[in-house]
């Protein structure tokens, strides 16, 4: 145990946890497109695939209750031309989606009320888009919305540019000029500050109003695609990438930094391409391969990725989705939720949960989580006005109440009171001294009471031997021994309330030297025992403790004795196994050459019959 250190995080333990077929969504026609998009997008009520369908583009829509095998037949969001290669949900409203296509169009979708994929009609009637962006010569190739301005949405096309789109008025407010075409792109928190990767392997950040960019940095070398995400409220974003040697990479950035913050780091040898999610309130980073079943997560802390563990599946996906935390069960202590597509055939939906008990709200694994709400309108926003969206609280949430809203500026102030609980859990043992202010009241019963009694004797001994190797593991090569022996005394001190009679030995040991002698003499053979047989450091003070040590030195050696006597014994029986494993090998050995000498004459009675 000496030398080991395991980080304190209330994440550490978290897993992934698959969903049944049947519980899953059947019958699917995702589309076999070819761009690098995540072919779903997801929100606390639905869920968007691009869909594989004849006569032009078109997407679906899933109530995600509605689970199980869908219809044949179910009406879809049809109006481009050509595939769809990308979505978007609107944050501040569930029932609002974009949608990008190689048509060269970006449209604006308004999924009706109660809509539903199980319908009685005799003809599927298809959604038509509410609105058209048009300004792109050539194919869009994703689209993502402000996430703290009301209806601003950036599209980025295969003419090098990106727009950025006031959805409220259908025009561009901004346009961003690429030297080559964009993989992928990340808003941060606050919407005024845009991240993008291209072919050209340069990692760009954009002041988006003024159409400019503000810091260029050479991303990761490899030819393949690299991808990027904005790391919330922090002034850090995170990229995926390939080495020359096609090895998967992970990079942590700081805006106005050429090199990454401790280098790019090294992953796998995988070929698929890393799509990175982050989680702002357990600032977890998630990644899924394109083309294998697997999804690290990471913590981030300390400008550092700290791994956590590794879901694997044996079912690659190809595309992939992730739940906004305000849509996590709480019930179940789920901090989020994943949708893998699997053989473009059906959506698992996988459930990352911290395995705890309690039935009760659980508020150090749920800050305050991003609402509903926008910090700044559109108008607003193109203005120059800039704002954090307001938070919403989840216990509320969590009791079946209205959303009850906090500040936006509450994530500050939450830092500290998420993190404090964390080394809760590791606290017991070290806040163990503590207690022993507890029994200094209680001294006046071992000076009345009768002499301790072997039995006592033993578990104090043991005990204080405990404590005692516990200070001397990290000073101390040869304890292999003493802990070795100590773990069977370990649990007597939880079964029976040892410990509370040890340390009023050890206050009685150092009062009495204050007080009268006769008390402390029937109680203080036990410390001094423990001295000589696990820390010679410890004070040899009294005469009287001269006779405590044969007694403890007693017990000890007729316990060893007896731990003796009983390895002899398991010796004798495992002696006498193997002296039987031996007869019934030679037996085993003898039935083998008679059943061959038989086979012998049978061959020689049928050669002397011929």
């Amino acid at each position: 145990m000496a030398g080991r250190f395991v980080r304190a995080s209330k994440y550490r333990h978290v897993f992934g946890k698959p969903t049944r077929k049947e519980f899953c969504y059947d019958n699917l026609h995702i589309s076999r497109n070819a761009w690098d998009t995540n072919l779903v997008k997801a929100n606390p009520e639905f869920l968007s695939i691009n869909w594989e369908a004849s006569g032009g583009g078109a997407f679906a829509v899933i109530p995600l209750e509605e689970r199980g095998k869908l219809p044949d037949q179910i009406p879809l969001f049809r109006g481009h031309t050509a595939a769809v290669l990308d979505t978007d949900w609107h944050p501040f409203n569930d029932h609002v989606i974009a949608s990008a296509s190689d048509d060269g169009r970006v449209f604006i979708w308004q999924v009706p009320d109660n809509f539903t994929l199980h319908t009685d009609a005799e003809e599927i009637v298809d959604i038509a888009p509410v609105s058209k962006l048009q300004g792109h010569s050539r194919k869009v190739g994703q689209v993502l919305f402000n996430p703290a301005a009301d209806s601003i949405l950036a599209s980025a096309s295969g003419d090098l540019t990106v727009k950025v789109w006031d959805v409220t008025t259908g025009q561009a407010a901004a346009t961003l000029r690429q030297p080559d075409i964009i993989q992928s792109l990340s808003w941060n928190a606050s919407g005024n500050l845009l991240v993008t990767t291209s072919r050209d392997k340069r990692i760009r950040v954009w002041d988006v109003r003024q159409g400019s960019t503000v810091h260029e940095a050479q991303g990761h070398p490899g030819a393949k695609n690299s991808r990027v995400v904005w790391l919330g409220e922090h002034n850090r974003f995170a990229t995926t990438g390939f080495s020359r040697m096609s090895e998967r990479q992970l990079a942590l950035w700081e805006p106005g930094r050429n090199e990454p913050i401790g280098g790019f780091n090294t992953l796998d040898s995988i070929s698929g391409v890393l799509m990175p999610f982050w989680d702002e309130g357990s600032n977890c980073l998630y990644l899924a391969g394109k083309g294998d079943g697997n999804i690290r997560y990471y913590e981030y802390e300390n400008d550092k990725f700290e791994f956590l563990s590794e879901y694997k599946s044996a079912d690659p996906q190809r595309g992939i989705a992730f739940l906004p935390r305000r849509g996590v069960n709480l019930h179940e202590n789920e901090i989020m939720r994943a949708f893998k597509t699997v053989n473009d055939a059906y959506i698992e939906p996988i459930a990352f949960t911290v395995p705890r008990r309690a039935e009760t709200f659980q508020s150090d694994i749920y800050p305050p989580a991003t609402g509903t709400k926008p910090a700044v309108s559109a108008k607003e926003w193109v203005s120059g006005k800039t704002g954090v969206p307001v938070k919403i609280d989840l216990e509320s949430v969590y009791e079946g109440n209205a959303p009850v809203e906090v500040a936006s500026d509450y994530k500050p102030a939450a830092t500290p009171t998420t993190s404090a609980p964390a080394p809760a859990p590791a606290s017991p043992i070290k806040e163990s001294p503590p207690p022993k202010k507890e029994p200094e009241p209680t001294p006046a019963p071992v000076r009345t009471g009768p002499p301790p009694k072997i039995s006592d004797q033993k578990e104090s001994l043991s005990t204080m031997a405990n404590k005692f190797q516990d200070d001397e593991v990290e000073s101390s090569d040869d304890d292999d021994e003493t802990s070795s022996f100590e773990e069977v005394g370990r649990p007597q001190p939880r079964q029976a309330p040892a410990a509370v009679v040890t340390k009023p030995a050890a206050s009685a040991y150092k009062a009495p030297q204050q007080a009268s002698s006769p008390p402390p003499v029937a109680k203080t053979p036990t410390l001094p025992a423990v001295s000589r047989t696990v820390a010679p450091v410890s004070p040899v003070p009294q005469s009287p403790a001269a006779s405590a040590p044969s007694s403890g030195g007693g017990d000890i050696a007729d316990a060893l004795a007896k731990l003796t006597t009983l390895v002899q014994v398991q010796n004798s029986k495992i002696d006498s196994l193997t002296g039987e494993v031996e007869g019934l090998k030679k037996r085993l050995l003898l039935s083998s050459e008679q059943s061959e000498r038989i086979r012998q004459l049978e061959l020689e009675l049928e050669e002397a019959r011929s």
